[in-house]
């Protein structure tokens, strides 16, 4: 039986140069990670897939977020990278809009013809639609389900998009006109609201698990995005490694720091209810997790970097590398302990 594929961020977010990216394919290899890899157009995505890590699965590609598929000349364009390249590609990743929840015939028009160029193509490459506009989750289910017949059609679900969404709803029906996510760590209200804060967090996991079950009943392909994240992280709320938390400058439950949406057990929850409702194999995982702040030195791959006076980038890179690894594990022990069920 084939291994459930999983799959990591594959891009050079540390200045340097692709000693960088020589240094990613080593440590993906050795994990045993397939790449989802960023490009905003073709030559940038024929110069990261040079060092992209041999996998029994070819790299999935994040498009540009730019990228509209009711916009004829964004079709044109996704259509251009598939035929370009055909065979050397798994699939095509695009968000979701707004209003295509009120133009689903328009936006199941537009799939279908991808559909039809794709499936031209030697090993059709698949199109995921990412849950990236923070819609309504049932308004979401209605467009999965027009576009479930489509047959490479497939979605993206985005569990850090969908848990940050379920934080501020959850928060807004306790606090009407108070946006979670203005809230920050050292805000002097937070004290007296950290219980609905925390509460409003802890609401996501659900919204995900029912989320990914409806889903299943629709019966196509689905992929996952894996993040975990805080409504009150800055920056970036979300795209965190699940082994981490968010400190605060005061004690809650007895220390100081607040758990993310979902953390190791949310991550084990939400792969094995994908496994279990579509078959270990019947899911794709990418752990999208941004570079956290960290070195880790690059003593076995110096041979890489022999040309660098300074290494701080390199070892920075190595660290995120180390957490992408560490986070792949959960996922595979996970998807291991549904298997021998």
């Amino acid at each position: 039986m084939t291994a459930p594929v999983i799959r990591a961020l594959f891009q050079k977010r540390i200045g340097g140069d692709d000693a960088l990216l020589e240094l990613a394919r080593r440590r993906f290899e050795e994990a045993g990670l397939a790449a989802e890899v960023y490009a905003d157009n073709a030559d940038e995505l024929s110069w990261v897939l040079t060092y992209a890590p041999a996998a029994a699965t070819a790299p999935v590609v994040h498009l540009s977020r730019g990228i509209n598929l009711l916009v004829p000349r964004d079709r044109e364009k996704v259509e251009q990278l598939a035929v370009r390249f055909a065979g050397r590609v798994d699939g095509f990743v695009a968000h979701d809009r707004a209003q295509m929840a009120d133009r689903i015939d328009d936006l199941a028009e537009a799939v279908s013809y991808l559909d039809g160029r794709f499936r031209s193509l030697p090993g059709p490459p698949r199109l995921w639609l990412e849950y990236a506009a923070g819609l309504d989750p049932g308004r979401f289910l209605a467009v999965a389900e027009r576009l479930a017949p489509i047959p490479t059609a497939g979605i993206c679900l985005d569990v850090g998009h969908v848990g940050i969404r379920a934080a501020r709803t959850t928060f807004g029906h306790r606090h009407p006109g108070l946006d979670v996510t203005t809230l920050t760590t050292t805000d002097p209200r937070l004290p007296e609201l950290v219980d609905d804060v925390q509460a409003a967090v802890r609401s996501a996991l659900g919204t995900v698990l029912d989320l990914i079950r409806g889903l299943a009943l629709l019966g196509g392909p689905l992929h996952f995005h894996l993040h975990d994240g805080h409504p009150l992280r800055p920056g970036l709320a979300d795209h965190a490694s699940f082994l981490t938390r968010l400190p605060v400058p005061f004690a809650f439950g007895g220390r100081r720091s607040l758990d993310l949406l979902y953390g190791a057990g949310g991550l084990e929850a939400i792969v094995t209810t994908a496994a279990e409702t579509r078959g270990p194999q019947g899911a794709s995982f990418t752990l999208e997790i941004h570079d956290p702040p960290g070195r880790l030195p690059v003593d076995d791959a110096r041979d890489l970097f022999r040309h660098w006076r300074d290494t701080t980038n390199a070892e920075r890179m190595n660290h995120w590398l180390d957490v992408l690894s560490q986070n792949g594990m959960l996922v595979s022990n996970a998807l291991s302990r549904v298997a021998e069920r």
